[in-house]
């Protein structure tokens, strides 16, 4: 498990972190979601140990994150972090050799990564000469050929066309639900987040906001908005106090309002073919969260 523990950092007078904690569970795929300048890829560094924090700390398996447990961290930065001159096929056995595989063992992976991410005509190409879409899914073979026991991707959906979107999708599902491997990363894909996603995490200003599984965050922030639909019928006003319609069969309660009293209303009107909560997208959430 990733844990993250009261981690503050400031540049200056401006805080970057504060105060901010959350985990993640092996096997488990987390969105790491807030607007621009909220503190995510500052988050990840700290991580990954290229910066410090002012304080806090961060564990993996309940133990401080060592030089040795770092070589087992697969890491995307949002930049590209590649050498632009230098072929996939090396590149990507080099980087495996710098994180303990031997040699052998570094080719093989290579070799299977290369093929699994669609590059295999591309191996022998140089970084430079791929395409922006190429080069991110080369950047992605660079976390994964060494076997990585921890995945930590800023923005890896960034510059991917949806054939490249849907390959990493699949990846970062097996590699959690098959190999156990804890998977944290940012997008501002929300609709992907949305998708792949177990659990979130949404930070503002350096701090959390809110975390949780995908569903009871939903549950939770789905407020008073409740969805009643009635056969052979374009809507109807329920004529109760506290009960305003929103359009398309969605009704906000205020509170007190039992919902009970939408559904008896609606019984009356004609025959109710849905009747439950409005579950917010988590587009919806990140909004009502952030921005209120």
């Amino acid at each position: 498990m990733l844990e993250l523990d009261s981690l503050t950092k400031r540049y200056g007078d401006t805080v970057a972190l504060d105060g901010l904690s959350f985990q993640v569970a092996p096997g488990q795929i987390l969105g790491f979601v807030g607007p621009n300048g909220a503190g995510k890829t500052t988050t990840m560094r700290i991580v990954i140990g290229v910066l410090e924090p002012d304080s806090g700390s961060v564990r993996w398996d309940g133990e401080p994150i060592d030089p040795v447990r770092r070589r087992r961290i697969g890491y995307m930065p949002e930049e590209r972090g590649l050498y632009p001159k230098m072929r996939v096929a090396d590149q990507l056995t080099y980087l495996a050799e710098l994180h303990g595989l031997d040699a052998k063992r570094a080719a093989a992976q290579t070799s299977a990564w290369v093929e699994r991410l669609g590059l295999a005509e591309r191996a022998g190409d140089r970084v430079e000469e791929l395409s922006l879409g190429n080069q991110q899914r080369a950047q992605l073979g660079a976390a994964l050929v060494h076997e990585p026991e921890l995945l930590v991707l800023d923005e890896p959906f960034s510059g991917l066309d949806p054939i490249g979107v849907d390959v990493l999708s699949e990846v970062l599902v097996a590699e959690a639900r098959e190999r156990g491997v804890p998977v944290v990363f940012s997008s501002h894909q929300l609709e992907l987040v949305d998708r792949l996603c177990d659990a979130v995490a949404i930070i503002r200003g350096g701090r959390l906001v809110t975390a949780g599984t995908v569903e009871e965050l939903k549950r939770e922030h789905s407020g008073r908005r409740w969805r009643l639909e009635l056969a052979g019928s374009d809507g109807f006003d329920p004529g109760l106090s506290g009960v305003t319609a929103l359009g398309d069969w969605t009704y906000e309660l205020s509170d007190g309002v039992n919902p009970q009293d939408l559904l008896d209303a609606g019984r009356r009107a004609g025959e109710v073919v849905r009747f439950g909560p409005e579950v917010p997208a988590l587009a919806d959430l990140f909004r009502e969260v952030v921005e209120g």
